[in-house]
């Protein structure tokens, strides 16, 4: 529906997003009008697209999805938009002189003869000089919408576009819409090469192959983790992406800007600058921290056996090996599967090393994987965010110029971890600390981008020890030794377990029934626990079994009435639990002890706690509460059931893998593994014998590109001329 009319009254304007609640009327009709607008004022004529839509707080509202300018075409008209506001030095008694003065040409004469606004009494030179600068960047904004929104360009958009270019929008965009890819944030190569299209930009253009160039590492980045592309296969992608040849995609390949290129051992590879600053970054930051560690004397045999006995434990000999390793380098890496003891060891270094006196921190990539830390040992952990102090934006309180007070530090679940946090992180450990990495080697990689565990255990000079003997206590858990068979090629046992099951099931409809009533009724009867409890696993979102319809049944099963907002495609019910899917150092929190802060981050769970006109507020497991205005609510998903991959780094009581309906490239053995190691108490999973079996036996895994460890050694290299090799 359109409707060209008048804005009678502005009821609420959000100034960072632009979503406005206002009255409108058209011909006859008088209504509620809603969505993203740029700067506008009462009297304004508009014409507005949308549809009307019924709001259970606020009844029947009119949702815009464009908005187009007319000018006020009648006195009254015309002297409410001077009086607006809009206009700085012109208030409503300004405004009646200047529409007495001249009349129904007023706006025609702003818009070519401004000076003569000084005819009029009571505007002096410099008064008149305010109300033209003022005019103008009203009219240039309004220009520069209506140019982007030609393109198709969503208002929200389109504001940010105007606010990062002003004046210069048109002619930025008009000479290459793709530059909107580096300087605007939510701005893809996709977006821009509509725009670009429109445009009747030729698709041949070197603008628009390097720009899809860039795109493609980019995107090899954020859906896969590649920090890096050998070249034929960047190539090859975007030769496909671009609908170009293959000559034209190599011969603007070397003039890409922000695109490095090197030779990785034989094989001539890409990578986005930053990925390779970063990466290069870390590797030298490891090296000088395995070189230049401060010397504290080894562990000795008495400590160990003193911690031995003051909890009760016996460490068998990796166990041993893993905590004395620490005291004799700078970096150390402790790997080992699930139940061989790795947050013992956690443990056992930081009482040993604070019985010395010295600084220790415990981290972690995530909330979760903090606070089992603090189950398991009693030791305080922190995020790696919290722990640099990460305010608002980018900016950390620990960094290389201001370090961090510790001796000794240790990061759980590393392998979660992105490049980027990792290489802050780095930066913050002053010079002559220990810093201790812990993880699960056999995992899925992260779902960020980089490989850290994996490339710093296979770069080979970096002290790494392998936990492999399962602890007596846990021998008695299905989950443990059934991760262990798995891991070993071998079909999990469920005969005589309590707390590991098979559920055989085949039609995607039975899965389907299977799991609703599981999660609803069953085992939280079984295990007296809530639904909240249990965790439900899938390979894929998409399919009747997939994350995305699995979602929308829990949420109808378990929380079927609560207070509802639709955004877009998603549906939100105060009360759902839900996931945060990306990394958003801008999100301002709020606890309820009064602490504030920024930044929420990938796999933060938490609840829909409130939805209104502001937009829907999520209260996450670490307390933080945080605003999602409309406009922002896609960083946001349903969690009752999420994708393997997005659970790495999380521990949860019960854990429900559903194997029904999933492609055969994601049913690896690494991920079967990475599932059930995911749950505390009980392990539950749906499928056929087939599906189960072809995970144990498929141990294929999908190549991860990266520099990190070439980086390690030929940094090593490089330090080892310049300063000796004192290993030798």
């Amino acid at each position: 529906m359109t409707y060209d009319g008048k804005v009678e009254e502005i009821v609420y304007v959000n100034e960072e997003t632009g979503y406005t609640v206002l009255y409108f009327s058209a011909d006859e009709e008088y209504f509620t009008a809603v969505g993203i607008f740029p700067l506008i004022a009462e009297g304004e004529l508009l014409r507005i697209t949308g549809e009307f839509k019924v709001n259970k707080k606020f009844g029947e509202q009119f949702v815009v999805d464009r908005v187009e300018f007319s000018k006020p075409n009648d006195l009254m008209g015309i002297c409410k938009f001077l009086a607006s506001g809009l206009f700085k030095g012109i208030g409503e008694k300004m405004a009646m002189q200047i529409v007495n003065y001249f009349g129904i040409d007023t706006l025609k004469i702003l818009d070519e003869t401004p000076e003569r606004l000084c005819e009029v009494r009571g505007i002096g030179h410099k008064k008149c000089i305010e109300i033209i600068t003022a005019y103008n960047a009203s009219r240039k904004m309004k220009e520069s919408i209506l140019f982007l929104q030609k393109y198709d360009i969503p208002m929200g958009l389109a504001i940010k576009i105007y606010r990062k270019y002003e004046n210069a929008t048109i002619p930025v965009v008009s000479d290459n819409p793709y530059q909107l890819v580096n300087d605007i944030e939510g701005v893809g190569f996709l977006t821009a090469d509509k725009i670009a299209s429109k445009m009747g930009i030729d698709k041949h253009s070197p603008f628009r192959i390097k720009a899809g160039i860039r795109h493609t590492l980019q995107e090899g980045a954020m859906q896969f983790g590649h920090t890096c592309l050998p070249v034929e296969n960047l190539i090859v992608a975007a030769e496909k992406l671009l609908g170009v040849t293959e000559e034209e995609v190599r011969e603007n390949l070397p003039d890409t800007p922000n695109v490095k290129q090197l030779s990785v051992d034989g094989v001539m590879t890409a990578a986005d600058a930053v990925n390779y600053e970063t990466e290069n970054s870390i590797s030298s930051k490891l090296i000088r921290l395995t070189k230049t560690v401060s010397a504290i004397g080894k562990a000795t045999e008495g400590e160990v056996d003193e911690f031995q006995k003051a909890f009760g434990i016996q460490l068998d000999e990796k166990q041993r090996d893993a905590i004395t390793s620490v005291f004799n380098g700078g970096v150390t890496v402790i790997t080992g599967g699930p139940g061989t003891g790795k947050t013992t060891i956690i443990r056992g270094i930081a009482t040993i090393m604070r019985q010395r006196g010295k600084k220790v921190m415990l981290s972690a990539p995530t909330g979760r994987a903090c606070k089992r830390i603090f189950e398991a040992t009693g030791e305080d952990a922190k995020t790696i965010h919290r722990l640099l102090g990460m305010d608002f934006g980018d900016h950390t309180v620990y960094n290389e110029m201001s370090p961090l007070p510790v001796d000794v530090l240790i990061v759980d679940e590393i392998s979660m971890a992105d490049i980027y946090i990792f290489n802050k992180l780095l930066k913050a450990i002053p010079t002559g600390s220990r810093l201790v990495l812990v993880g699960d080697k056999d995992q899925l990689p992260s779902v960020s981008c980089g490989n850290i565990l994996a490339d710093i255990i296979g770069c080979g000079f970096i002290t790494t020890v392998y936990l492999t003997e399962v602890h007596r206590q846990t021998q008695d858990s299905y989950i443990v030794t059934n991760a262990h068979r798995i891991n070993h090629g071998e079909i999990p046992v469920v005969k005589g377990a309590s707390d590991f099951f098979f559920v055989r099931k085949n039609d995607s409809l039975d899965i389907l029934k299977e799991v609703v009533g599981m999660t609803k009724t069953r085992i939280p009867n079984y295990l007296h626990i809530a639904p909240d409890d249990i965790q439900v696993l899938v390979p894929m979102k998409k399919g009747l079994v997939g994350a995305e319809n699995i979602n929308r049944e829990l949420q109808n099963a378990l929380n079927p009435s609560g207070f509802e907002k639709q955004y877009g495609e998603n549906l939100f019910r105060v009360g759902d639990r839900v996931m945060q899917t990306v990394n958003n150092y801008e999100a301002v929190w709020k606890k309820e002890d009064g602490e504030t802060g920024s930044g929420v981050f990938n796999g933060d769970l938490g609840y829909v706690y409130s939805i209104g006109k502001d937009g829907m507020t999520v209260l996450f497991e670490d307390g933080k509460k945080v605003l999602y205005e409309d406009g922002a609510t896609d960083e946001i998903m349903l969690a009752y059931c999420i994708s393997v991959h997005k659970s790495q780094g999380s521990e949860f009581p019960v854990v429900i893998l559903v194997l029904g309906g999933s492609s055969p490239t994601l049913m690896t053995r690494n991920l079967l593994y990475t599932a059930v190691t995911r749950a505390k108490r009980m392990v539950v999973i749906i499928g056929g014998d087939e599906q189960l079996s072809r995970m144990v036996h498929n141990d294929y895994t999908v190549k991860r590109y990266s520099l990190l460890g070439y980086l390690l050694q030929k940094n090593k290299s490089k330090f080892e001329l310049l300063w000796g090799n004192d290993d030798a």
